[in-house]
């Protein structure tokens, strides 16, 4: 291969168009990734339309999983053929104050694929050797692709959780981000609680591994988990601002609402509901490339897996357009043919 097609969004608001260009090279410390699968996250929205200051034109895609062929200047401990996943988390500077705390996921320079360098809606891609995970054996590139972001989000949240086994906890929203944290939470041995609009997903939910499930819809959330004794976490994947306020009041004292879906509207809460029960609301970012390891680890243990729709990177307006709407079920993932 000695050249790459990358799709490319050349403005705010603009498609995907597909560009052809020489195959690069990687630098001191970094490492070439072919991209044989790369999922479409429902964050690329935002950075399609100006939430994030890219510069144009980009390559977005922060869900890459492939092999890597080729090391740059001083890389250790990887080999051309290692098959890797690089997530939202695509390396860190090792000198600001998080990471001289070896919190590297809070870097004050944090590095994004698709934000802070080409994303991986591409055949190939250079990123630091920092931001790799390994795929272990038996998971496909198609699967392992959304455990980069969706996957560690939700398993790195939950297991960092104040919850305990046996626990109640409820999962807002069966998404590409829900449909994975209902199935890390049973795994993790909580009494899990799936939280839906409608009817549609109950059984869904329930082969997932939920326990209980709410429309919704149908019944206010909060007072149904209090009649379940209150949940000790909430993990809120919707992207609903709403529906996360309206969750709060089903918390037991000392639970904490563990925000990890992304949306830019406000969350309502008012002291009079957090202060009486010691309840908190939590914001949780992803994981190191450490993290996402574990997960795909830990995924790989208990059969833990996403539900996807496999498309050729060829597709990627049709793929894109189907997150936005909504319409995915449960995660878009782009195959490159390598």
């Amino acid at each position: 291969m000695t050249k790459i097609r990358s799709a490319q969004v050349t403005e705010v608001g603009g498609g995907f168009t597909f560009v052809e260009a020489d195959l690069p090279g990687p630098g001191r410390g970094e490492v070439r990734v072919k991209v044989e699968a790369v999922g479409v996250c429902h964050t690329d929205h935002y950075f399609v339309n100006g939430g994030y200051p890219v510069e144009w034109p980009a390559v977005f895609g922060h869900e890459i999983a492939g092999r890597i062929d080729a090391l740059g200047a001083g890389v250790t401990g990887w080999r051309v053929g290692d098959r890797v996943e690089v997530g939202w988390f695509g390396g860190n500077c090792g000198s600001c104050d998080a990471c001289r705390a070896g919190d590297f996921i809070h870097c004050a320079q944090v590095k994004v694929p698709g934000w802070h360098y080409a994303g991986g809606y591409a055949d190939a891609t250079i990123v630091p050797a920092t931001a790799l995970a390994r795929i272990p054996e038996g998971f496909s590139a198609v699967d392992a692709a959304p455990m980069g972001c969706a996957g560690v989000a939700t398993f790195n949240s939950l297991r960092r959780s104040s919850a305990r086994p046996g626990d109640l906890v409820a999962v807002l929203g069966i998404g590409g981000l829900g449909h994975l944290g209902i199935q890390f939470a049973a795994k993790m041995g909580f009494e899990v609680v799936a939280i839906s609009r409608g009817t549609e997903k109950a059984d869904l939910a329930k082969r997932l591994g939920a326990h209980h499930y709410i429309d919704s819809t149908a019944n206010d959330p909060a007072q149904a988990l209090q009649a379940l004794g209150g949940a000790q976490v909430v993990l809120a994947t919707a992207m609903s601002s709403a529906a996360m306020s309206g969750a709060i009041d089903g918390l037991k004292y000392n639970g904490e609402l563990l925000v990890v879906g992304a949306t830019p509207e406000p969350i309502e809460v008012s002291p009079f509901q957090i202060l009486p029960s010691t309840k908190s609301v939590h914001g949780h970012p992803s994981g190191t490339a450490k993290d996402v390891e574990d997960t795909l680890r830990f995924a790989a243990l208990t059969g833990v897996r996403p539900i996807t729709e496999e498309r050729p990177l060829e597709q990627i307006n049709e793929a894109y357009q189907r997150v936005v709407d909504n319409q995915a079920r449960y995660r878009v993932v782009l195959t490159t043919g390598n």
